[in-house]
Formats: structure tokens, sequence, C-alpha cells
């Protein structure tokens, strides 16, 4: 059986007030705590809810609360329906 095609997709978070806080810092160190807790929050979601190994994080995105991963349609479905996530959109490439 063929496994399913995976893509890139772009997952925006809900009003997070941690996010928002730490964001306020414009110094290294702030940046950098910033980026930390971000990418620990998204790959804390996407463990509790997809099967590892199943997905590949790209990156976290501070400036909006998101992040890339590669995923299939039927997991794009699963985050859709989280309620700490407010979009799921699939990378379109433009001509």
């Amino acid at each position: 059986m063929a496994k399913p095609q995976q893509e890139v997709y772009f997952v925006f978070m809900n009003f997070d007030p941690v996010y928002e806080r730490l964001r306020a810092d414009r110094s290294k160190e702030g940046s950098a705590t910033l980026d930390a807790y971000l990418s620990h929050k998204h790959d804390k979601l996407l463990a509790k809810l997809l099967q590892p190994d199943t997905y590949r994080k790209k990156s976290s995105l501070a400036i909006v609360d998101g992040f890339a991963v590669e995923i299939t349609d039927a997991q794009a479905s699963i985050l859709r329906s989280e309620k700490e996530v407010r979009v799921v959109e699939k990378n379109q490439e433009l001509a």
C-alpha cells in the first residue's frame, strides 16, 4: 500500500497571552526565549495529535505564532479540529 502524500502546511495558532508577552520583549534574550517557547509549544501539539515519525516540522514562525509542517491531508484535518489551532493551510506555490 502506498504511503499517503505529504505536503507542507502552515498552521497558525489561536491567541496565546504568553506568546504576546514574550513577543513584546525585543531584546536578544527575549527573542531567544520566544523562539524556544514556540518551538516547544508547537512540538508538544504535534506530538499530542499525530503519531511519531509521520510528520516533519520544518520551522516555527515567531512573527505569527505558527509553524510549517509536512503532513498528509488527514493529519491536516486532525490539526484543524484542535481548539488551540486557528488555521491550517496548504502551502500554495505561486507562479
